[in-house]
Parts: C-alpha cells; sequence; structure tokens
C-alpha cells in the first residue's frame, strides 16, 4: 500500500507552484525558506517523483509536478467545498430539518410556530410531512424525520414522547344545527343525529365509540374520514355533528359552533424523537419552540 503523504508537504508543494519560488511560498506558509525546501525534497522522495529542476536559478516545475498539482487542486476544492458547508451548517444547524406531522397539528400548530423559526433561520430548507402516525412512527425510528409531532399515542420501541398539552375533545356543527343551542353537549344527544367522524384506527374515535356504547347512543347514520380537518369541513355543510381534536377546531372554526361534550374524552400533543440519534441544532432549537408554544417544561 502507497504510504499517505504528509499534508505539510502537500501544501508546501501547492505554495511553491501557485507563487513560483521557495521564498514566496514560505511567506504564504508563514515559514522559512529552508522549511519550505526541505519538504519538497521530502515530498519528492516519498513520492519517488522529479518534480523541479533549476533553470537560470529559478524552479521550474516538471510535467509530472504538473500532474500533481491537478490531483493536489482537486483535494483542496474539495477541502473548499467542506468548509462552505460547515460554514453553512454553523449558521443553519444542519442545513434542513424534516419535521413529521399529523395534519391537524399541521393545519393549527405549526403555521404559529413555523413562520419564527424561519425568520431567525432564512437559509434552512425545512420539510414538513403529513400523515398518519403508523407511517410518521415508522419514519421516526429509520431516521426520515427528526422530531413528529401527533395527537395519537406513540407506542414504538425505540422512540422517545413528550406530552406537551392535553385537552378535551370537542363537537364541532353549523351554527344552525339544533345541538348548537346548547352550551355543553353530552353524547346523548347524539341520539338519531349523523356522527361525522375519524376512522376505526384513530385513538378519538376508539373513545367516542366507547362512550356511545356506554350510553347506548344510536346515530342515525356516520360518514367517516381520514382527517379532522374534512370532519369540520363537513359539519360546516350542514353534513351532521363532528367530534375532534380542539386544535384544529380552533384552526378551522370559522363558520361553525364549537362545543364541549361530555363525558370528556382527552387527546394529548406529543413531541417523538429517536432514542438512538442525537437531534441537530436547528431540530433542538425548533423542539423548544414547540415547548414554549404550549408552555411546556424544557425537556
Amino acid at each position: 500500500m502507497p504510504r499517505a503523504l504528509n499534508p505539510r508537504q502537500i501544501e508546501a508543494f501547492r505554495a511553491v507552484m501557485q507563487t513560483g519560488t521557495v521564498t514566496a511560498a514560505a511567506e504564504v506558509l508563514h515559514t522559512t525558506q529552508p522549511s519550505v525546501s526541505r519538504l519538497i525534497a521530502q515530498l519528492a522522495h516519498e513520492t519517488r517523483l522529479r518534480l523541479f529542476d533549476q533553470h537560470h536559478g529559478r524552479l521550474r516545475p516538471t510535467p509530472e509536478a504538473q500532474a500533481l498539482l491537478a490531483v493536489v487542486e482537486r483535494h483542496f476544492e474539495g477541502m473548499d467545498a467542506i468548509a462552505l458547508q460547515v460554514a453553512a451548517i454553523r449558521r443553519s444547524g444542519a442545513g434542513s430539518l424534516r419535521i413529521g406531522c399529523t395534519p391537524a397539528l399541521a393545519l393549527s400548530v405549526l403555521p404559529q410556530i413555523v413562520p419564527g423559526f424561519m425568520r431567525d433561520r432564512p437559509e434552512m430548507h425545512v420539510k414538513i410531512e403529513t400523515a398518519g402516525m403508523s407511517v410518521l412512527q415508522t419514519s421516526l425510528a429509520r431516521g426520515g424525520h427528526e422530531l413528529v409531532l401527533t395527537t395519537q399515542p406513540v407506542r414504538r420501541a425505540g422512540l422517545d414522547a413528550e406530552v406537551l398539552d392535553e385537552r378535551d375533545m370537542v363537537a364541532v356543527m353549523h351554527p344552525s344545527h339544533p345541538l348548537a343551542q346548547r352550551a355543553r353537549l353530552h353524547v346523548r344527544d347524539l341520539q338519531g343525529q349523523v356522527l361525522l367522524t375519524l376512522g376505526e384506527n384513530d385513538s378519538t374515535w376508539q373513545q367516542l365509540r366507547r362512550a356511545l356504547q356506554q350510553h347506548a347512543v344510536e346515530t342515525s347514520g356516520m360518514v367517516e374520514t381520514n382527517y379532522s380537518s374534512t370532519v369540520c369541513m363537513m359539519a360546516r355543510g350542514g353534513a351532521g355533528v363532528g367530534i375532534v381534536n380542539p386544535y384544529v377546531a380552533t384552526a378551522l372554526g370559522e363558520g361553525l359552533a364549537v362545543r364541549p361534550i361530555e363525558p370528556v374524552s382527552p387527546v394529548a400533543v406529543v413531541m417523538a424523537f429517536a432514542a438512538q440519534s442525537a437531534l441537530s441544532d436547528a431540530a433542538a432549537d425548533f423542539a423548544a419552540r414547540v415547548r414554549r408554544h404550549f408552555g411546556a417544561a424544557q425537556r
């Protein structure tokens, strides 16, 4: 295996090639002329290449030296690129931030956090993916996201999670709906109503279903969808009574009657991370902003 070259020898060789003399190269490198001459001689010995000859008292690079310089310059271009990237990382963390988020929080919470984050880090590339929790948990565990925000439980091994906030589910309906005249609803009030709800795998629907069964409530019909925002839009259009988390109801509450409903069904905002990976500076900053938004204690 060829012996690794000394970086100081390479720097001295490059400086001589760029300046044309050992004296000028020594000035550029802030060293002495004998030191540069010694490094060049060592490089020639190590490489077994004839790098320079003397012509009228001046060094002349050989074709071998020109060929070596081309390789050396590519090396230094790579080093310069690394230096630029280091500067970019220092300014903006890792340069990009991948956030996973359930749709309800992407609509209600992220628009209150992302603008300030981007004002402070204008060079960041933030990628936000909205998806169901099963998809987000898998992506987080595999390194596809640095952090995830969700209103669903986090139960996958290898993920750390913290609860930031907890509020009760609410009922949404068109303001002209008869139930909108009440200040507070009970699940018994859903008897004979068209129910707008999320899919059967959603934890909030599972809580609601248990309450309906406990109180022997039978709805007249049901519209099932994957998104709380769709429930709100259907309710705004007068399709029935929807049960959603309060965060999306706050974001999309215009044109809706929003009412508390008993028995209360709490829904939590959870922030999750991959346990085996440290957060980038940008991700740590974003997580801190999310905590401040909810007034949560620092982790």
